[in-house]
């Protein structure tokens, strides 16, 4: 698939969840279109290969827990201090595990949603500010068709994914007299390591509800991630991008 080069040079963009998966695809396009990124992620070991095998001088990291807020608050604030964040991609995230709504570890599922939700929120509530001092801004919530149609056996996840669409209409009708755009992204399934959290059967289930017949490529989405995060993006704000084989039907 032929790539399209936006121009995200003089640009630094914080990819949560970027070690790996849809984070670090979109690190790595944002790096190949002269922007500097800031990988968040709370796995060590992958962060330090990461930054050992791209060995990119506008690459950086931080450990952070997106479901903490004083640990985003210090890192924006750190990072604030030297320079602004014009980009934020919200990709953190886990599926938890597959069981009925009854049978689900209450632990669990507040895990589940703190990641997926709280931690969107976190994210846009300390980094917001700057893109407002800033006049410029561009925010996409990573959400998933589950937040639209419900999974089942996945309802702590398809719940997360639902508020962080809930999310991204209000932040974005917020923001919208500002230069700053607030949108969100509906992948169905795709490969990345996400999926080997997830029994056999309740992927196979996911499939079935494709009508392309395949999982989305990693390189698919990240293209529509790089548009609208992009100075081309001068209008769509508070929407959700399906990019879902034809799974949504709304």
């Amino acid at each position: 698939m032929k790539k399209i080069t936006y121009d995200f040079k003089n640009r630094t963009a914080i990819v949560t969840g970027g070690a790996q998966g849809f984070g670090l695809d979109i690190a790595k396009r944002f790096l190949d279109s002269g922007g500097k990124v800031i990988i968040w992620d709370i796995d060590t070991k992958m962060i330090d290969k990461v930054i050992k095998e791209l060995d990119n001088p506008n690459l950086s990291s931080n450990i952070v827990d997106v479901s903490n807020y004083s640990e985003v608050e210090r890192n924006v604030n750190e990072i604030t201090n030297r320079f602004n964040i014009d980009i934020l991609i919200n990709n953190a995230g886990i599926t938890g595990p597959t069981a009925t709504l009854w049978e689900y570890d209450i632990d669990m599922w507040k895990k589940v949603v703190d990641i997926n939700l709280m931690g969107t929120f976190n994210c846009c509530r300390a980094i917001v500010p700057n893109m407002i001092k800033n006049n410029y801004g561009r925010i996409v919530n990573v959400a998933s068709v589950a937040g639209k149609d419900g999974n089942a056996n996945a309802s702590a996840y398809s719940v997360g994914k639902a508020g962080a669409i809930g999310l991204t209409k209000s932040l974005g009708k917020e923001l919208a007299d500002k230069n700053i755009a607030v949108n969100a992204v509906t992948p169905a399934g795709a490969k990345t390591r996400i999926l080997d959290q997830m029994t056999k059967e309740h992927v196979q289930r996911m499939l079935s509800k494709v009508p392309r017949g395949r999982f989305l490529e990693v390189e698919e989405f990240t293209s529509l991630i790089c548009w609208l995060s992009s100075e081309e993006n001068t209008f769509s704000t508070a929407a959700v991008f399906d990019i879902s084989g034809g799974r949504s039907t709304y």
